[in-house]
């Protein structure tokens, strides 16, 4: 499929955040109605129908207070005793205007019910209360009359039985607006439970949707990339997901691929260096050896014959042709290395090291030179290509020496995952601008008829520790002659 045809990862994540944010909104706009129906139904009950009871409860403790003073006064006949009566008809009013306030708007329907407590109640005074009061006041003395005290009774009990009716009523109203106010509350637990369950849902669907159209391609599309990296360039690199993933896939298969036709025509230049190491090893060199032969049999034959300038030109052309045959096998030395592998062992450096200077027993013995080796480790590598690492710094310690006889020192510590080996010498140094340049091929700080030599050892040297996974320096920090430091990885014990 053409990438261009895919959506872009922005997409697929716009289109994720957005089902979340529509559903999520959905579901807290039904949580807030299912709260605001829990707030309406409390507001009901609270605000309205518990103070509405309890104000036609004061309208009840008015009217008995009201009939309490009614009932001192016609026996003592004491204005004192008309205090309450007064202050419950006070009450009454207040408490029936309360009432109304409040429940008219919520129950239109028991309006007709407190007016009939309301006539009631002044039918109450009307017709007993008022009449026994006058009577008393203008006879200045209480009078018993059982029929004003029956009709007094029977007004009264009416008017608490009415009382009694809209309070009950009321009492409805609360057990209602009580399991109203239960079961939006339980909507609510149930809403937030379905509301939780439905995120989670959401987030793990979009999870596992983010994680196959993204995740999974990436993790694949970085497997292809590991293997291609561990030197499998055939492997294809595909990729499949958001556009961008695909597209990152087809560069890097269009890297691959580039890297694939880079390697043939490596392995290609490789094959035709290796034809012109054969020709140098062999077709450059005959023809070096006769110019060599031919130069000395010249200077044999005509020893005594020839002129001092001539006899210097013969030594001249066979020492040329002899560096020759020595630049030539360095050179073919120096191609060899990482390109003509054999199987790395275990190879003890201390061991090593012995072999070296016995190799170099002449020359230390002639120039009285001293080597202190201290214990070195077992690395694993090629033995030849880390013996001539160590005998080309011996070697080179004991040719640029200074006036006192030579004194070289070998040690190694560890650092890490890795040996640092240092070779350290009382020569004549090397100045620190010089520190990267002497690691070049053919770079020579001193003429050849001073320090004689070809400028390929201490290339060798990089090439070789290189190849076998470390570095080396110069520690330019020496303030006498010349240390060389270099690394090598360290053995692990179960490799031993």
């Amino acid at each position: 499929m053409d990438y261009r045809t895919r959506w872009p990862a922005s997409r697929l994540l716009v289109a994720a955040v957005a089902t979340l944010i529509i559903v999520s909104g959905g579901a807290i706009t039904s949580l807030a109605v299912a709260l605001s129906g829990l707030s309406d139904a409390r507001h009901t009950l609270l605000d309205r129908i518990a103070p509405a009871r309890d104000a036609v409860l004061e309208i009840d403790t008015a009217v008995i207070n009201q009939e309490t003073g009614v009932r001192g006064y016609l026996l003592s006949a004491n204005q004192e005793f008309l205090e309450p009566y007064e202050a419950g008809l006070a009450d009454e009013r207040d408490a029936i205007a309360e009432v109304e306030q409040l429940v008219v708007p919520m129950r239109p329907d028991l309006s007709d019910d407190i007016g009939g407590v309301a006539a009631l109640a002044e039918q109450w005074r009307s017709e007993y209360a008022r009449p026994l009061i006058a009577s008393v006041d203008s006879t200045g003395r209480p009078e018993t009359r059982p029929a004003e005290s029956l009709l007094g009774k029977e007004l009264f009990d009416r008017l608490r039985s009415a009382i009694n009716g809209v309070v009950g009523q009321l009492d409805q109203d609360a057990a209602a607006a009580r399991t109203e106010l239960d079961d939006v509350a339980r909507d609510v637990v149930w809403l937030l439970v379905g509301l939780g369950a439905l995120l989670v849902l959401i987030i793990s669907g979009i999870a596992v949707v983010l994680y196959r159209i993204l995740i999974a391609p990436l993790s694949g599309l970085a497997a292809d990339v590991r293997q291609v990296s561990s030197g499998d360039f055939a492997h294809e690199v595909r990729a499949g997901g958001p556009r961008e993933v695909v597209m990152l896939g087809h560069d890097v298969e269009t890297m691959r691929s580039r890297i694939l036709s880079d390697v043939k025509d490596l392995q290609r230049s490789n094959s035709e260096l290796e034809q012109f190491a054969y020709v140098a090893s062999h077709d450059l060199q005959e023809p070096l050896r006769k110019v060599a032969s031919f130069c000395q049999l010249l200077e044999r034959r005509y020893s005594g014959q020839l002129d001092e300038r001539g006899e210097q030109y013969l030594r001249f052309a066979v020492d040329g042709a002899k560096r020759m045959q020595v630049l030539i096998n360095d050179l073919l030395a120096f191609s060899r290395v990482g390109r003509i592998t054999r199987e790395q062992t275990l190879v003890d450096c201390e061991t090593l090291v012995e072999h070296v200077l016995d190799s170099y027993s002449e020359v230390i013995e002639r120039t009285g030179a001293t080597i202190e080796a201290g214990e070195l480790p077992t690395v694993r590598g090629e033995e030849s290509l880390l013996s001539g690492v160590f005998g080309n710094l011996v070697s080179n310690a004991l040719k640029f020496r200074g006036e006192d006889p030579p004194h070289v020192v070998i040690n190694a510590e560890r650092t890490g995952d890795c040996w640092t080996f240092t070779v350290s010498d009382n020569g004549i140094g090397i100045d620190t601008e010089y520190a990267e340049r002497i690691f070049v091929i053919f770079q020579r700080l001193h003429h050849k008829d001073d320090y004689p030599g070809t400028g390929i050892g201490l290339a060798m040297c990089r090439k070789i520790i290189e190849y076998h996974g470390g570095t080396i320096w110069l520690d330019t920090t020496a303030e006498t002659g010349t240390t060389f430091k270099f690394t090598l990885p360290a053995v692990e014990d179960d490799d031993q």
